[in-house]
């Protein structure tokens, strides 16, 4: 076993003993297929959506989810529609009977790391849906939660910020600022340190360098 299986190893048992499920994929296609394969047909869902998450779209879940018939899908993210309806699309994915998403960080002994502009990822990994899936490459693995913040902090959301094109000091030092600019995307915190109810929260780490 390589020293980075042995670290994913590690971090799901960490996780599973903090009352998460967690599984580990070889890469972003066996990602999928364990969540096509293992994971949704035990839930019995009927409604989904997601968060924003580089790492997810990369497993192309979002495709084969909108081909399925026997769900609803509710697009948070679509080019073309006003800001207002996304919005509100987003309160709607509070009570969703799935929830799709990344993880900034995920740390060795087994907890989330997270942080949002308005909340939309944050709020409902903590409540509201169902039940939450989580995609974590490799490289969102840190040692603790100083560590999770760290990471989002100096790589996470500067390049979050430059990817949507905001207007913040980040996005030119590459280093935070804790600015007061109106397009700062650091505002919501979330730290799960245990998953309530047990098995609520489904993360799959995978042995790739995926997302940011």
């Amino acid at each position: 076993m390589t020293q980075t299986a042995t670290t994913l190893q590690a971090c799901r048992n960490a996780l599973v003993a903090n009352g998460f499920d967690a599984f580990i994929a070889r890469d972003a296609t066996h990602a999928s297929a364990l969540f096509f394969e293992k994971i949704l047909p035990q839930l019995k869902v009927r409604t989904v959506a997601w968060g924003d998450s580089m790492t997810m779209e990369t497993t192309g879940i979002l495709a084969e989810l909108a081909q399925r018939k026997e769900l609803e899908v509710i697009a948070t993210f679509e080019p073309g529609i006003d800001r207002q309806v996304l919005l509100e699309r987003r309160r709607q994915a509070l009570v969703t009977d799935l929830f799709l998403t990344g993880s900034n960080a995920v740390t060795l002994d087994g907890k989330l790391v997270n942080l949002d502009m308005i909340g939309n990822r944050t709020a409902p990994i903590s409540f509201g849906p169902k039940k939450v899936v989580i995609f974590a490459g490799r490289n969102k693995l840190v040692p603790d939660i100083h560590a999770g913040m760290d990471r989002v902090r100096t790589i996470a959301a500067p390049l979050n910020t430059r990817r949507h094109k905001m207007q913040t000091p980040c996005v030119s030092t590459g280093r935070c600022h804790d600015c007061n600019s109106p397009q700062r995307i650091c505002n919501s915190w979330s730290l799960i340190e245990k998953c309530f109810p047990k098995g609520r929260i489904k993360i799959i780490l995978i042995d790739q360098d995926l997302g940011l």
